[in-house]
């Protein structure tokens, strides 16, 4: 799949959706922008975790996780589950587990993993 060409033949309703998309893409990378953010979406790639195991995995505080937990869900990237007293969250769907793996290729793996 390539990426597409700018030329003087698209159409104005090709060029809405490119833009719609632009708008999308911009506010996906902007929520996942965030170290923390990022962190418990790496958390959340092995499964749902709670809010107080998010905070024990991450060193942090509650109201720091619930902040980032709420701009998450705001973006659609997360979804809340309450059972009794606890919540718990998990992804959306799969593009932030597809995020995460090219950033990890891009700047986590190993210099002999990403070069072979």
């Amino acid at each position: 799949m390539g990426l597409p060409v700018f030329d003087d033949n698209i159409s104005d309703s090709e060029m809405d959706r490119m833009v719609e998309n632009a708008t999308n893409a911009s506010n996906f990378l902007k929520a996942v922008s965030h170290e923390g953010r990022l962190m418990i979406l790496c958390h959340l790639v092995s499964g749902e975790k709670s809010v107080t195991e998010l905070e024990d995995l991450l060193s942090a505080r509650q109201a720091a996780v619930s902040q980032q937990l709420s701009r998450l869900r705001l973006e659609g990237l997360v979804v809340p589950r309450r059972e009794g007293k606890a919540i718990y969250y998990r992804l959306a769907d799969d593009r932030p587990k597809r995020m995460l793996e090219l950033v990890y290729d891009l700047f986590c793996a190993d210099d002999s993993e990403s070069q072979a």
